[in-house]
């Protein structure tokens, strides 16, 4: 914390120090998805315009914001650890949290002797909290209803300098209601970005240099629900498109249900458009599905894959997959192993089933032991990896555009249209597109060649 001051004038026969243009240094550490991860974004463009400066976890700073996750058990207990270990390494810091965890329970924080409580909204006064904190040493708690929010709150897109791709909130909430997960009590109903904040904001990260713009929010197949003549989200993928001709669009995760005719048709003809889905599964068994409260079951999700398969030849589909779910038999899980096979997924994320309590899932009969989680994860796990191996394998001898990020032990790495990592050789290659020669497999990506 930097302090100016200034003398008066003698004839008061005192000096009077005050502060003036305080700058404040300020570290985020970021836990779970990608909407986090923009928020944490907006939050540091939101402390830059009030002249403050941003750091890191690992240096001193004045104020140091935790932006919680609690989508299982096991990340609130990560939400703790990091929490508690920022609280010992730095006893003189403010020490602030948001996020799910804290919208969850705030009482958790209150014993974790936070300074800043906010929840899951309002980060322009959670923002002003932590300020407010760090010049009067005062405790501050704000801590809404999520169910009750019924607008979008709008955030500065994109973040600091030197990044490739930036994100685009365009929607917050769920109402799924999935057995296993918490996250419409945190978030709240569903909230949709008007169409013209969504394109202005586009044109501005544009603007700003990025190269890629990933769509992203708690669940962009609801974008559009809740405004005037309910648009469909093809509506708003097509129009940023558009509105972005030269720089690379990117869907964050989608319901399978959303991918139709319809969909793919509307959406085929722009070649700025990733040709990557991440179609959420979480299971390959219809039993299961049905007692997660999913609304498909497996016809439905590979009519998706096989459209998006026609439309977008080539495409990479990912997914999320959940194993040991209560009451998963060994006949069930088998179910998915073969389901994953038939759709032929380009990569997948793998979890084992936590508990949430507060969900209906917790209280399911059938609670499977560490032992079986980590044996399906294992299997499971494994089959994704050869499917991962075959579609990289497919990928050798194209040339592909490659939008490289950043660079990694003498080689810079970025990715293809697809999502595919690519490695290669070259000179000042940050933040550029390029056409590589796609040649061998590579780490966990492919190694490559840059043609002139």
């Amino acid at each position: 914390m930097y302090f100016s001051s200034v003398v008066l004038d003698d004839k008061y026969k005192t000096d009077y120090y005050f502060l003036v243009n305080i700058t404040m240094k300020f570290a985020f550490y970021t836990l779970g998805c990608k909407v986090n991860q923009y928020e944490t974004q907006a939050m540091e463009q939101l402390l830059l315009q009030q002249g403050h400066e941003i750091g890191s976890f690992q240096e001193k700073c004045d104020g140091y914001i935790v932006n919680t996750c609690s989508v299982t058990a096991i990340a609130d207990r990560k939400n703790r650890t990091v929490i508690r270990r920022t609280r010992r390494e730095n006893p003189n810091a403010v020490l602030g949290v948001c996020g799910c965890y804290s919208q969850h329970d705030p009482e958790a924080l209150r014993e974790l002797n936070a300074d800043v409580i906010g929840g899951s909204g309002q980060r322009e006064e959670f923002i002003s909290m932590m300020i407010s904190c760090a010049k009067e040493k005062q405790r501050l708690e704000n801590v809404d209803k999520a169910l009750a929010r019924r607008s979008f709150e709008v955030l500065p897109a994109g973040g600091l300098e030197g990044r490739t791709r930036a994100m685009l909130k365009v929607q917050d909430g769920c109402v799924n209601f999935c057995s296993y997960c918490i996250i419409p009590y945190t978030r709240g109903p569903v909230r949709s970005a008007p169409l013209e904040l969504a394109l202005r904001q586009a044109r501005e990260l544009e603007e700003k240099g990025y190269r890629e713009i990933i769509v992203t929010g708690i669940e962009i197949a609801s974008w559009g629900v809740d405004l005037p003549g309910k648009p469909q989200p093809a509506q708003l993928f097509g129009a940023i498109c558009q509105a972005v001709p030269n720089l690379r669009v990117r869907l964050g995760s989608l319901e399978p249900r959303i991918v139709t005719e319809e969909f793919c048709q509307s959406l085929k003809d722009y070649v700025n458009l990733c040709p990557q889905f991440h179609l959420s599964l979480q299971s390959g068994c219809d039993t299961v599905l049905k007692r997660m409260h999913r609304k498909y079951d497996t016809a439905r999700y590979l009519e998706s894959v096989e459209l998006l398969n026609r439309y977008f030849p080539g495409c990479a589909i990912t997914t999320d997959m959940i194993v040991a779910f209560p009451g998963e038999t060994e006949e069930e899980f088998a179910q998915s192993l073969a389901f994953m096979d038939a759709c032929r997924f380009a990569d997948m994320h793998i979890f084992p089933y936590s508990r949430r309590p507060g969900t209906p899932a917790d209280k399911m009969p059938g609670q499977h032991c560490n032992a079986t989680k980590e044996e399906r994860s294992r299997r499971a796990i494994a089959k994704a990896a050869l499917l991962r191996r075959e579609y990289l394998q497919a990928m050798l001898g194209r040339e592909e555009k490659v939008l490289f990020e950043e660079e990694q032990e003498g080689l810079f790495v970025g990715h293809t249209p697809n999502y595919t990592k690519v490695y290669a050789q070259g000179e000042n290659l940050h933040n550029e597109i390029r056409t590589v020669r796609l040649e061998k497999l590579y780490l966990d990506g492919i190694l490559g060649t840059v043609l002139p």
